[in-house]
């Protein structure tokens, strides 16, 4: 039985990024346990070994058997807690993010704004529903301070699962969409809930929402610790899901709730656009959200998310910069 692993980008001392490798309580950089050992093009980045995953997939299986054994020199590895994290990707094509995904947090906006139940978006024929975050100015990694933007006052938390593409998707079907997919990683969709609209625009106008400025902010998008291969997660579908900001626990669901599953997700992003290796699905997040209660981050707030069998990610609120 192979033994479980997860992948992950680091600050090494001289400053430079590197690609790693993490099994059990250890960590070693990937390019050097790979390097004359393995044929795969360029392991010193994880958006190089994902271009390659069909092929990289059971070699990285095989080093992390290898690993476990004891097979790397003490010198060569480090306490995976101490590691220096940067996002587990750098940088990939695209971020999508799902709105409206999961049935606790569509209820819990429905009753913040007076809405009508709309059901189950299956039964109309109703599709999933995406924007898109930048991926270069958002990403910070975990165990980073995260700089609140200056234009906003009410910037919220959304705990979420990432779904990292390993195989480019085009027009998929449904029952194949897994096939492309590398692992899962946590992200945490910050949000400028102060900016969703457009000042000044008219109510129902087709250019009332401005989602650039609400979603894509610099660090906007705390993500990883690391990447979590597919095939060790037992059920994708079934997964705890919990947020915490000041060891207050704010969102505490299931991924079970998610009314567009990650299948349902890539076949519908893939009719659009072309998914290539590394772009990563923000499948949506749960109910907890600060906007209904009126709560939001502030200076000195620390975030925790934890999503089983996937780990956790955290980081620090901190003043404009």
């Amino acid at each position: 039985m192979s033994h479980a692993y997860k992948l992950f980008s680091y600050r090494a001392g001289s400053g430079e990024a590197r690609s790693g490798i993490g099994v059990g309580e250890q960590a070693y950089d990937l390019h050097r346990c790979l390097k004359g050992r393995a044929r795969l093009q360029d392991a010193e980045s994880l958006l190089s070994v994902l271009n390659q995953w069909s092929h990289a997939a059971p070699i990285l299986e095989r080093l992390a058997d290898k690993l476990s054994d004891g097979w790397a020199a003490a010198t060569d590895q480090w306490p995976i807690q101490t590691t220096s994290f940067l996002p587990p990707l750098l940088y990939p094509n695209a971020v999508y993010c799902a709105g409206a995904n999961y049935t606790d947090h569509v209820a819990e906006m429905e009753r913040a704004f007076n809405l009508p139940h709309e059901g189950d978006p299956h039964r109309i024929g109703q599709p999933p529903w995406h924007f898109i975050k930048a991926a270069r100015q958002s990403f910070i990694g975990h165990g980073a301070d995260v700089p609140l933007p200056a234009y906003s006052k009410t910037v919220d938390w959304e705990a979420e699962v990432g779904v990292v593409i390993g195989r480019a998707a085009k027009d998929v079907a449904i029952k194949n969409a897994m096939d492309h997919v590398a692992g899962y990683t946590i992200l945490n969709d910050l949000s400028a809930r102060d900016h969703l609209r457009r000042l000044h625009a008219e109510p129902g106008s087709p250019f009332e929402y401005d989602w650039i400025g609400q979603k894509n902010f610099d660090h906007s998008c705390p993500i990883g610790p690391w990447i979590v291969p597919a095939g060790a997660i037992p059920d994708s579908k079934n997964l705890a899901i919990r947020l915490w900001v000041n060891e207050e626990l704010m969102q505490d669901s299931n991924t079970s709730r998610m009314i567009f599953d990650y299948a349902e997700q890539i076949a519908h992003l893939s009719q659009r656009l072309t998914l290539f290796p590394g772009d990563i699905i923000a499948t949506g997040t749960p109910a907890g959200v600060g906007l209904p209660r009126k709560r939001f981050l502030q200076p000195g707030d620390q975030v925790r998310i934890e999503v089983e069998h996937i780990g956790v990610l955290s980081h620090r609120m901190v003043a404009p910069q």
